[in-house]
């Protein structure tokens, strides 16, 4: 007969293995659970950095460590400190990489659009289209192709007439997200007060599919923009591989100071990659050097992205 003492000691032997089980089982459990979907989805931003055993599973747990982000804002300004912009001179540029969906901008002073107004008029005329349920007519898209491939100023104006003027361009760019462009007074479309911010939003409506525009009318727009006439493809084309590229430059002397004011907005392709990019920039002697800062600016831009060196940015802006 087993005495007591005996027994008491098979009780815990039992006891014992049951635990030592257990606490397998949990720690298989406790490792499954580390290996989630969840987990994995965010792996690619973190690295594992240090280990801890679990208890009694003999198996590694590996504790994700977050890597640190990449400052974009800082690179920007450090390319743009090698860019000489010149005495007197302001430029402003902002630049989004339409894969990652990260942005980066320079500056954020107010300028005259100029010319490149003339995309977010078009924009203002296709959103009051689709509104109404209706094609632009035929008179519309003769000055639309003019105003955009062309620059020409007075296809600008009929169709600045035709959105009801600074109210409808203001009242289409609240629904296009932007926060900081005010329409100039009267006809003086010219002189629409923007941001380089503000021009990347818009340019977001124009390429990205979140948009207030259909498909319909972003590949309207975005077809006239990559026809500009051969005189006019200076600006953020210089930024990319020089094939693939959609834009809108605009330049105005200003009467009252005889000094330029240089912009330009688009989209470019480098290495297969788009990225979106506005650069507004005034108080230039003549339209060279503006022209020459605008593309060392986008440029410089491009590559917080590419990590190219904008050296042969910096070096075309000193011409002129």
């Amino acid at each position: 007969m087993e005495s007591p003492r005996a027994r008491r000691a098979l009780v815990c032997a039992a006891v014992a293995s049951a635990v030592a089980l257990g606490g397998t089982a949990a720690g298989t459990a406790y490792v499954k659970a580390r290996a989630h979907p969840a987990v994995r989805a965010v792996s690619s931003a973190v690295t594992p950095s240090a280990s801890a055993s679990v208890p009694g599973s003999g198996e590694t747990a590996v504790e994700p460590v977050a890597q640190p982000t990449v400052d974009r804002e800082a690179l920007l300004a450090e390319a743009m400190a090698d860019v000489p912009v010149g005495d007197g001179a302001e430029v402003s540029v902002a630049v989004l990489d339409l894969e990652s969906g990260e942005s980066a901008s320079y500056g954020d002073g107010v300028f005259d659009t100029a010319s490149i107004v003339k995309v977010d008029i078009l924009a203002a005329l296709l959103l009051q289209a689709q509104d109404a349920g209706r094609e632009l007519t035929a008179t519309e898209k003769s000055y639309a192709t003019a105003m955009i491939e062309h620059s020409d100023n007075d296809s600008a104006s009929a169709l600045w007439r035709t959105i009801g003027r600074a109210e409808g361009l203001d009242a289409a760019n609240e629904r296009f997200g932007l926060t900081g462009t005010e329409g100039g007074d009267g006809m003086l479309w010219g002189l629409t007060q923007t941001t380089a911010a503000d021009q990347l939003a818009l340019l977001r409506q124009v390429f990205g599919a979140d948009s207030e525009l259909s498909a319909a009318s972003r590949s309207y727009l975005q077809g006239l923009m990559g026809q500009i006439a051969v005189g006019q493809q200076w600006g953020v084309s210089a930024a990319g591989d020089g094939a693939v590229w959609a834009l809108k430059n605009g330049w105005l002397p200003r009467t009252a100071t005889g000094l330029w004011d240089i912009n330009s907005i688009g989209r470019v392709t480098v290495d297969g990659r788009d990225f979106l990019v506005a650069v507004l920039s005034d108080g230039h002697t003549t339209k060279e050097k503006g022209v020459s800062l605008v593309e060392a600016a986008a440029r410089a831009a491009v590559s917080v992205f590419t990590g190219q060196t904008s050296a042969s940015a910096t070096a075309s802006a000193t011409v002129g």
